[in-house]
């Protein structure tokens, strides 16, 4: 990926955990490597086409200069997801926030915090079996699409299929999602987790019925394995249900693990059914 490199921008702000800092200030030191494709902007000269580190820097000055932030990591995030949202061509950002008047009481140069922050593609499963089925998913669509730090990107008709599992319950109304997110895969969760509850979900029966059900299928090409979270989603390759709105928006996405296309797996599972 191509770089715009802003290097030891100096802004004074009021940033640190102590009084004396809040009232009198010091010197920041802000470097920013930002990626971006700059083929477009290198072949037609074109300024729309790349960013004005120009005002790449007016927005961090007047950030460093009008917000306070007791901690130089929440300047740094600060900065980070402001330049994120503010340019649609950045993919991702390197941020350097430096101190080198931070009051330790030792002789130093400086001190710094460093950051690497940018969007992620994340496909989701959503479906719905109680009440306004349709109603639901496109709940859960507006409600990704009111966060600031996440956009819905693609959606897939929605399919109605039969129930997974033994018990027995309505057909559901399933679909899949594309997004881009700032969010790491546990913020994710919490948020989807929040969305499911602002539907009124309720876990009492496993793979019973649900007002919303929304699973993280896919995080970029990331393989997590934790407690309450596992990526990609371990039941992806024996459910039509979620590959085939899948295979509409994400046909040749590869899984991570398995080293095959959605559709791949689409064909395989329904080939030995």
């Amino acid at each position: 990926m191509d770089q715009i490199i802003i290097k030891d921008l100096e802004v004074f702000g009021y940033h640190g955990v102590f009084e004396e800092e809040a009232l009198l200030g010091q010197k920041f030191i802000i470097s920013a490597r930002l990626f971006l494709d700059t083929r477009k902007a290198g072949k037609t000269d074109d300024l729309k086409e790349s960013l004005d580190y120009g005002e790449v820097c007016q927005v961090i000055k007047k950030l460093v200069e009008t917000e306070r932030y007791m901690l130089i990591e929440r300047l740094a995030e600060e900065i980070a997801e402001k330049l994120l949202l503010t340019f649609p061509l950045l993919q991702s950002a390197e941020i350097t926030v430096k101190k080198p008047w931070a009051p330790v009481l030792v002789t130093m140069d400086t001190v710094a915090v460093k950051i690497s922050r940018g969007w992620h593609k994340v496909y989701l499963s959503i479906g719905s079996n109680m009440g306004d089925r349709e109603g639901y998913l496109d709940f859960a669509i507006d409600r990704l699409n009111a966060l600031a730090d996440t956009k819905v990107t693609a959606v897939s008709d929605y399919l109605e299929t039969e129930p997974y599992g033994e018990v027995e319950q309505d057909m559901f109304l399933n679909g899949a999602l594309e997004i881009e997110t700032l969010k790491t895969p546990q913020e994710l969760l919490e948020t989807t987790l929040g969305i499911e509850k602002e539907a009124h979900r309720e876990r009492l029966v496993h793979w019973g019925p649900r007002t919303l059900d929304i699973d993280i299928l896919f995080y970029d090409d990331k393989v997590i394995m934790e407690d309450n979270l596992k990526i990609p989603h371990v039941e992806i390759p024996k459910r039509e249900f979620v590959l085939e709105p899948l295979a509409a928006i994400a046909p040749y996405f590869v899984h991570p693990v398995f080293h095959k296309s959605v559709v791949t797996m689409l064909e395989e599972l329904r080939n030995n059914a």
